[in-house]
């Protein structure tokens, strides 16, 4: 008992010391505890601010980037409006969406005769075509030498008229291409927008028939040579072959080689303009030079007529690979298909609707061409025409 009461008062004893010891540390640790919490309620808050102020900045930044390099389509702008459908607006009524263009033929076999060595032979180079066709319009071939009368009412069937490139001057070429280019005027003159494009030798040969001098074409040096384009000096290309090209394509053709010469004859802008009839009829878009750097006339149009002529290829660039010398980068590539679009815009506009069934009868696509690019030098393929087709109008 005495022993017990001892211990409880020893320990009574030392007892008082030790509470106030722990009352002390208790106190301690609950001010630290407190403190603790005390920052715990701050440092939350401040936390679940600054992840919102980061989420907030990281959709910002999505968004932007989102804005910046993709196109949305219109079921993914969020709008809260339901999408109904559309209908498609009507076709313009004053456009034929079914433009033929006549390719006029050009002699020979287009292979120095390792085609076909006949006289009556005549061809035309499927680059032509291709280019027609790549823009949206079919071909229908006038054979040069076929009876004028068969000539002119296949001329009835097209809404356009292309003359190529070539070598003939004269004789029953030279005839035909001044009967059609007449032809062409007159029905415009007659209200039907009727375009023609005249490439190489069809530019040299209307430079000859408009200036009624036969010898008024200069030499040139530019076979096989891709060229620059110089715009003249304040030319103006709204309603010309080049009012569809961008912009940066626009400075190119002055900077880059992007268009191919492959030409001897040609004329300079000095000699086209002293020609009164030349210079009535043409307005002069750009020029070119030749290895001796002498400076020839290389686009033109028209100043009353939907008539556009080149001195250089725009078909060669993507449908032509004989020649060392054809561009065939993207840019290059571009050109090609914004001239031959503008020319086949031109004959939608024209109005002539021909009986269907004709119209088929004397397509291009009753013909097959011939692969001769196995030579490695001039076209890659030609429609070749011997006999004069006698039926189908």
């Amino acid at each position: 008992m005495s022993s017990h009461l001892l211990s409880n008062s020893t320990s009574t004893h030392t007892d008082l010391p030790q509470n106030d010891t722990v009352s002390s540390s208790s106190s301690s640790s609950s001010s630290s505890s407190s403190s603790s919490n005390m920052w715990n309620y701050l440092w939350i808050p401040l936390l679940i601010s600054l992840s919102k102020e980061l989420s907030l900045a990281k959709a910002t930044s999505t968004s932007t980037t989102t804005t910046q390099s993709t196109i949305l389509l219109p079921s993914q702008l969020g709008d809260d409006e339901p999408l109904t459908q559309s209908r498609c607006s009507g076709p313009d009524t004053k456009l034929n969406y079914r433009p033929v263009i006549g390719i006029l033929s050009h002699p020979g076999d287009g292979a120095s005769g390792r085609l076909n060595n006949a006289t009556s032979a005549s061809y035309i180079a499927a680059s032509y075509v291709k280019f027609v066709e790549s823009a949206g319009a079919r071909v229908i071939p006038l054979i040069y030498n076929e009876p004028p009368e068969i000539l002119f009412e296949k001329l009835n069937l097209v809404n356009g008229v292309l003359f190529t490139g070539g070598w003939a001057k004269s004789g029953v070429y030279f005839d035909t291409v001044k009967a059609v280019f007449k032809k062409v005027l007159k029905k415009n003159d007659a209200g039907d927008h009727f375009p023609l494009y005249a490439i190489c030798l069809g530019f040299e040969l209307l430079t000859m028939i408009i200036s009624k001098d036969n010898n008024i074409l200069e030499s040139f040096s530019a076979a096989d040579m891709a060229s620059t384009l110089e715009f003249m000096e304040n030319s103006k290309i709204e309603g010309t072959v080049f009012q569809r090209f961008p912009p940066e394509l626009l400075k190119k053709l002055s900077t880059d080689c992007l268009v191919m010469q492959n030409h001897h004859y040609g004329i300079s802008p000095e000699r086209l303009q002293e020609n009164q009839e030349l210079s009535r009829f043409f307005d002069v878009l750009t020029t070119s030079a030749d290895e001796n750097n002498k400076v020839y006339v290389s686009s033109v149009k028209a100043c009353n007529y939907p008539v556009t002529a080149f001195q250089w290829h725009p078909e060669k660039n993507a449908f032509e690979w004989g020649l060392s010398m054809i561009p065939h980068s993207e840019d290059a590539i571009q050109v090609t298909q914004h001239v031959a679009n503008y020319f086949v815009s031109e004959a939608r506009k024209s109005l002539n609707r021909p009986p269907i069934r004709k119209v088929l009868d004397n397509l291009i696509y009753n013909y097959s061409p011939t692969y001769c690019g196995k030579a490695g030098k001039g076209y890659d393929e030609v429609y070749i025409f011997v006999q004069t087709p006698t039926a189908n109008l």
